[in-house]
């Protein structure tokens, strides 16, 4: 006599709803992590010590303040436009790109701000840059 065999099921885990549950997790957790930058670095702005070199002509003295906002010899600029710096380099030198530019920037003064001084005086055509540093203090 033959006997009909049960067919056998397999009882393995079924692992679809496990992956779903990770990929879940996964996307809450990306959702609801901060991301901050954290930085390790402590940068001091550069100190020279060196004696300043004597100078026939009278420089041209770009400041740049704190907030980004900049002055020509004393005569402050309407905007933070590069045009603007430009056009300010332009008549105060007259034309003449050999005269040296001295950039005094803010300690706080953002990098961009002179940066974009450096590029207005680049683009004129000016190849006497200074750019003003502080004597180191002593401790």
């Amino acid at each position: 006599m033959k006997f009909r065999r049960k067919p056998k099921f397999d009882n393995g885990i079924n692992l679809t709803p496990l992956i779903d549950v990770v990929f879940l997790l996964l996307i809450f957790f990306m959702v609801t992590t901060t991301f901050t930058k954290h930085t390790s670095l402590v940068i001091n702005l550069p100190e020279a010590s060196g004696e300043p070199a004597p100078e026939q002509v009278e420089p041209l003295d770009l400041l740049v303040s704190r907030e980004g906002n900049y002055s020509l010899n004393g005569q402050n600029l309407i905007n933070r436009d590069i045009m603007t710096i430009m056009a300010a380099l332009k008549d105060a030198s007259g034309g003449d790109v050999s005269k040296p530019l001295s950039i005094t920037a803010d300690a706080n003064a953002t990098h961009q701000s002179v940066i974009t001084a450096m590029d207005a005086a680049s683009r004129l055509g000016f190849n006497n840059l200074n750019i003003a540093t502080q004597q180191p203090l002593e401790q």
